[in-house]
């Protein structure tokens, strides 16, 4: 099996099973807008200069363009605004777009929204001097044509950061606790790196912790509500729900969050086209 075909049978092994789905009273796919706005306006104030963003900065101009693929709010590109003259993201959900342009032009930065997933919208932007994915890999099943999309646009550097692991694994327990049902564990931010070189991308790679972000929800239950969607579960369970995530559900700096405390494990992947 190749490098690029593990890679696709790893992350189809993540598919929930139809009678779960079947069953579930609410979508368990999308992403909550107000988590990613909040997140995109700290990446914008945020203190600190990640390997993601000094990986970026080595290569990119004054007044450069970047282009940032699944840019939710713009927790990745936000900080390169010191330097950049455009930034330029990309988001499937037209209200992530919305909190990426607002988060920008607080910052004081010019930007521009193109709707639509990649690569399916790539003829569409002009070429850019650096462009950025941060914690969308896990979500290509196709990586290979994502990732030569970008090379062929991007003039100096393409940058992704992810996990090191699959960022839903810490839900595993609860998926057995809940519909006895055990999850997979790959792939790695290794076998990423692996499709890149299979590919005829030089990458390089560098792995790194830091905190996990603070939350972006303003109360409990929306919070509590996010986890509930992810595992197909009624709202009738959400206090059972709390007590098996215990210290998973809790409330930083006035935001409330759900997932693993402590240091989280990431990678940091770029390659010069």
């Amino acid at each position: 099996m190749t490098a690029v075909e593990r890679w696709r049978e790893q992350l189809e092994r993540w598919a929930i099973p139809p009678e779960i789905i079947a069953a579930s009273p609410e979508s368990p796919w999308g992403f909550p807008t107000e988590l990613f706005r909040t997140r995109g306006a700290m990446g914008a104030d945020g203190e600190g200069t990640t390997p993601t963003t000094a990986r970026a900065l080595e290569r990119l101009p004054e007044a450069g363009r970047v282009l940032d693929v699944g840019c939710g709010g713009g927790a990745t590109s936000l900080p390169l605004a010191g330097r950049a003259g455009t930034l330029v993201g990309v988001d499937a959900q037209e209200d992530m777009l919305d909190g990426f342009l607002a988060n920008a032009r607080a910052a004081g930065v010019s930007a521009v929204a193109v709707r639509g997933r990649w690569p399916q919208v790539a003829d569409t932007v002009d070429p850019v001097d650096v462009a950025v994915a941060g914690h969308v890999l896990y979500n290509v099943a196709d990586l290979e044509p994502f990732a030569l999309r970008l090379a062929a646009l991007a003039d100096h550097r393409v940058v992704f950061e992810l996990t090191d692991r699959h960022p839903l694994a810490w839900m595993n327990d609860l998926w057995l606790h809940f519909h006895g049902f055990e999850r997979p564990t790959g792939p790695s931010s290794h076998d990423a790196l692996d499709v890149l070189g299979e590919i005829g991308l030089d990458a390089s790679m560098e792995r790194w912790e830091a905190p996990h972000p603070v939350g972006g929800f303003a109360s409990r239950a929306d919070a509590l509500g996010l986890a509930r969607r992810r595992l197909c579960l009624p709202s009738s369970r959400d206090e059972e729900l709390a007590s098996v995530l215990g210290s998973r559900l809790a409330e930083r700096a006035g935001l409330w969050s759900v997932g693993p405390l402590g240091h989280q494990r990431l990678t940091t992947i770029w390659f010069d086209p």
